[in-house]
């Protein structure tokens, strides 16, 4: 072992990390940059994909196989980073995306190119954790806040980003650089976190818990199919679908069975001894419910009923997403300089619950100005909790059990997504066909017959009373989705409040506070980061 250097202690005299500090930071963000602009930039590249390589019917399998993968890898790369060594662990995880990335691009049908998606995802699964985690060794909780703030916005950009990007590489170089995009910066991820990025080494004794993954995988799995399936593919009292649910919930009641038996379980429960990370598994779960149904559905009621161009997409998300990047920052500071965060789950809960019921008051005669107010309501709730989420449910286990703590996180804000994606979206299709249904008779239930949503061309298509038809049948579905959103996020309002303000670790106790700042009595010291 060479030197060591304890890299997450604040300079004293400019208040500043070290720069070796700095620049692994910078990697982190490339890295999470990768994680959240692939979705976006293939979702924008989709029809030119499916016009060259057919397989319209499977199209749904090139977004389902990457989600799928990276939901089931994201506990076992957590897991993995804690037992094995955070740095080896991470790098892995890239490549493998990487060589995912470089195969899609490659792809010479619809099978092959599901295929490598699903590889790609496995890699995906741990470059989020990875990162998390990396902030976690590096960066005390006290400091914590004000660097998970620049991954919300990291987060915020990729998303407005996403589909201009995605556009202009497949107008101009071709569909398959979407993909082959991720090599250069990849490798420059790859190239500054090795010769950085110093960690201890790490090797468990105990080995690789294989049922435990398995049996996670299997449910997780099974959970993301239905939602994924569920009221689109097949019907949700639909024999596939009940034979789904059933493998799902027994899979994950032997997984937590069996976890209580492992010699190294893949998800130790006494994490979820500390209330507080139970706490934030909650609220997190309800942030991805909520985030990822309103970044489906503004888009599609601003094109619909406003009028708006599907070319600017991500624009059209602009006053949520801003918001969101502000008030993150702000969190972040203010809970670096203070210690203090528990005002942050409680205030963006309730901003969450006041912004999702003004946009269910959308109709067909709401302007632009008024929805984007709307918008930046949600955007300022959702910032007060997607970073702190990450940072109180780290504070809340030991070191060793960062990695974990950092992929459940990440895990029960991903579940949440995908069921507030499938509940409030079987909740817009019902609507939406009945309303159709109501005012345009059987023409209306003819168009939505086979998709509740439309295009833009499919739109333009349309008789003048139909479209008329269609653009109330939008609001109505908004109304209920949105409406549903704000109910459920009372739950994470009333689990905020029962959220305990344990003190944030850091390089040195606040004034006033003991240096056990730990839930559960965890004696707290600078971790010590070697140069390998």
């Amino acid at each position: 072992m060479a030197d060591t250097t304890k890299v997450d202690e604040v300079d004293p005299l400019t208040g500043k990390q070290p720069r070796s500090v700095r620049v692994v930071l910078l990697a982190l963000m490339i890295t999470m940059m990768l994680a959240m602009l692939d979705n976006m930039i293939v979702g924008t590249a989709m029809p030119t994909i499916v016009g060259e390589l057919g397989g319209l019917e499977h199209l749904s399998w090139v977004v389902t196989a990457y989600t799928l993968a990276t939901a089931a890898s994201t506990p076992v790369w957590g897991k993995l980073g804690d037992m094995y060594g955070r740095k080896a662990t991470f790098m892995t995880s890239i490549v493998i995306f990487l060589i995912g990335s470089a195969l899609s691009g490659m792809a010479q049908n619809m099978g092959e190119l599901i295929a490598f998606r699903a590889v790609q995802g496995l890699g995906a699964g741990g470059l989020m954790v990875g990162v998390m985690a990396i902030i976690g060794d590096l960066i005390p909780p006290r400091e914590r806040g004000k660097y998970q703030g620049m991954m919300a916005g990291v987060m915020a950009i990729a998303m407005i980003g996403g589909p201009l990007v995605g556009g202009t590489i497949t107008d101009n170089w071709g569909w398959r650089w979407a993909f082959y995009i991720n090599l250069p910066l990849g490798v420059v991820a790859l190239g500054l976190i090795s010769v950085v990025l110093h960690l201890p080494k790490k090797r468990s004794k105990a080995g690789i818990d294989y049922l435990g993954v398995v049996l996670l995988t299997v449910g997780i799995t099974a959970i993301v199919l239905v939602t994924t399936w569920g009221g689109s593919e097949y019907a949700w009292t639909s024999a596939r679908i009940m034979e789904l649910t059933g493998i799902g919930v027994a899979s994950l009641v032997g997984f937590v069975f069996w976890q209580t038996k492992a010699a190294e379980p893949v998800l130790p429960l006494h994490i979820f001894r500390s209330l507080n990370f139970t706490l934030m598994s909650v609220i997190g779960f309800i942030t991805g419910f909520v985030m990822f149904g309103a970044t489906l559905f503004l888009p599609l009621y601003q094109q619909s009923v406003q009028g708006a161009s599907a070319t600017n997409s991500g624009l059209l998300l602009l006053p949520m997403l801003g918001a969101m990047l502000a008030t993150s920052m702000v969190a972040g500071r203010v809970t670096t300089n203070t210690g203090k965060y528990k005002v942050f789950p409680i205030v963006g809960s309730a901003l969450m619950i006041v912004g999702l019921y003004l946009l269910s008051t959308m109709d067909t005669g709401t302007s632009r100005f008024t929805s984007g107010v709307f918008m930046a309501v949600v955007g300022l709730g959702m910032g007060c909790l997607m970073q702190i989420t990450m940072l109180v449910a780290q504070n809340s286990v030991e070191m060793k059990d960062i990695g974990v703590a950092s992929s459940s996180a990440t895990l029960f804000r991903t579940l949440g997504s995908s069921f507030g994606v499938a509940i409030m979206g079987a909740l817009f299709n019902d609507r939406v066909q009945d309303v159709m249904s109501e005012r345009a008779g059987a023409l209306g239930s003819q168009i939505t017959e086979k998709s509740a949503q439309l295009d833009a061309a499919s739109l333009a298509k349309l008789p003048e009373a139909a479209r008329e038809a269609y653009q109330h049948a939008v609001s109505a579905g908004t109304h209920s989705a949105f409406l549903l959103g704000s109910v459920v996020a009372v739950v994470a309002l009333i689990a905020s409040v029962f959220v305990k303000e344990v003190a944030l670790r850091g390089a040195g106790p606040a004034k006033g506070e003991s240096a056990d700042g730990a839930e559960g009595g965890v004696k707290i010291q600078a971790p010590i980061v070697e140069a390998v």
